[in-house]
């Protein structure tokens, strides 16, 4: 913990007084309930061991390039991380955000790149939440031959960890039978299916519409890929309200429009709260 008791003070008091809430995450909201956030190949070929034997780095298994030459392996390294996501138990930060949430006149939304689909496993309307990166739990076709996007429910993987490839037959378009990959967004992606996402966010627009004092809390969004980020300096700028930045490396807020702390999601998620308990 580096933050200081007058940072916590100043995220509460901005919390306290909001009628809406934003609670936009990356990979670090995740890492506290043990996932992992693949920040460098030595963290990632950790994880994936078998991948890290042939150099084969995230953003060359993390494409449709990867399904269409090698879907097996494409399917053990996405398989392994659905499979992960299902047995996941979402940190104690999700229930704190979630009585937060219930304080608020507006209530809250989710904006978040992460595909786990947790904050829904945590109790977060799935209607109130905006995956701008997709969901490992839809599937679409690779050829992408009706613009389809359904539910990925049926599909167990059962996968050969060790050599990080999927045993069993992948799943299959129910239009044309060709293979599945998730509704996600990879690397060099331009098949992606976006609607479902889209959908999202005209929602997360007209919601925003309706509220007046939004205070955007931030959780473990990173640089290198900015897009959480990106919005959550977007819905200051054009809405006003409060940043409240919560991240152990870059926790940095331009002057003027909030706080940061430098702290992983759960520690600062908690700081907070004991602040807002305090009064």
């Amino acid at each position: 913990m580096s933050h200081s008791a007058r940072e916590v003070r100043t995220a509460a008091a901005a919390i306290a007084s909001a009628d809406a809430l934003i609670f936009a995450a990356g990979a670090g909201m995740g890492v506290d309930s043990g996932l992992p956030d693949f920040r460098g190949n030595e963290g990632f070929w950790a994880a994936y061991p078998a991948l890290g034997r042939e150099r084969i780095d995230f953003t060359a298994i993390a494409s449709p390039d990867a399904f269409a030459s090698d879907p097996r392996r494409a399917w053990g390294f996405y398989g392994h991380r659905l499979a992960l996501y299902r047995r996941t138990v979402p940190h104690a930060g999700f229930a704190t955000l979630r009585r937060w949430r219930e304080r608020v006149p507006h209530g809250a939304f989710v904006f978040t790149s992460n595909v786990d689909g947790q904050f829904q496993k945590a109790g977060t309307p799935p209607d109130r939440v905006v995956e701008c990166h997709g969901s490992i739990h839809h599937l679409q076709c690779l050829r992408n031959c009706a613009g389809a996007i359904w539910p990925a429910d049926s599909f167990v993987p059962d996968v050969d960890e060790a050599a990080c490839r999927l045993v069993n037959d992948p799943p299959a378009c129910p239009t044309c039978g060709g293979l599945a990959r998730p509704n996600v967004l990879m690397f060099g992606d331009w098949g992606w299916l976006a609607a479902r996402a889209r959908a999202q966010e005209a929602r997360l627009e007209a919601w925003l519409a309706r509220v007046h004092r939004p205070v955007v809390i931030e959780l473990g969004a990173g640089v290198a890929i900015p897009s959480v980020r990106d919005f959550a300096e977007g819905v200051v700028t054009h809405y006003g309200g409060t940043l409240v930045r919560i991240n152990p490396r870059e926790p940095e807020v331009e002057r003027g429009y909030g706080v940061g702390l430098r702290d992983g999601a759960l520690a600062g998620l908690a700081a907070i709260d004991a602040a807002l308990a305090a009064g």
